[in-house]
């Protein structure tokens, strides 16, 4: 097999121990591949967990394609951090800014949607998700979502915690995502307990 990114981590983690983690990458385009490159990432590299995007050309991490996938992370009882990407259908939209500056984190939003209205959170329960920057805009669309799928006669199938419940299991990190007003929301939405450090170091301090 072919060293690829994941196994040079793998390297520079064994070279420092304690210091450095391995969240391993997985392509997500291959489904068949996805699975073995799992197994390898666990059984040989050790890894700490998975780093995901939040989607893979237009399918957002809850499109039922994923479903094998996630159903291996949750027997391992994997940890799976998510990172957004700018959607193709919005890169464009400029209001003056480049595309990251608004977009990055409305996917993050559109990713937790996803899966939180596909029913993963509620299927895959060993997961321990870990959601960048602070989740995107969930801490201010939490209970907007809430407001119209909450009292759906079927939510209890994929929130059974309630809508609110099921976003405040979820972890987020603090990558570019530190003024007062969004840590603000944030802390209201979720204990500190779910809340883990991130930089954006070296792109923004």
């Amino acid at each position: 097999m072919a060293r690829d990114c994941n196994d040079y981590a793998a390297e520079w983690m064994r070279e420092k121990p304690g210091r450095f983690g391995l969240f391993a990458t997985l392509s997500m385009i291959d489904i068949d591949r996805t699975l073995k490159e799992i197994e390898y990432a666990f059984d040989t590299l050790k890894a700490d967990g998975i780093g995901l995007q939040s989607r893979y050309g237009d399918k957002w991490l809850g499109n039922r394609k994923y479903e094998p996938v996630f159903d291996q992370l949750n027997r391992r009882g994997a940890v799976v951090y998510v990172h957004p990407l700018v959607a193709n259908c919005c890169g464009n939209l400029s209001v003056g800014t480049f595309p990251a500056v608004i977009e990055v984190p409305h996917d993050t939003t559109r990713c937790v949607t996803s899966l939180l209205l596909a029913g993963s959170f509620a299927r895959w329960r060993q997961i321990r998700w870990l959601f960048s920057h602070a989740g995107g805009t969930i801490p201010m669309m939490a209970g907007r979502i809430d407001a119209f799928y909450g009292k759906r006669p079927n939510s209890k199938e994929f929130a059974p915690e309630g809508i609110i419940g099921e976003l405040r299991r979820l972890n987020y990190d603090t990558a570019n995502a530190t003024s007062a007003p969004t840590m603000a929301a944030l802390t209201k939405l979720v204990p500190t307990s779910q809340i883990t450090y991130g930089t954006d170091y070296p792109y923004l301090d």
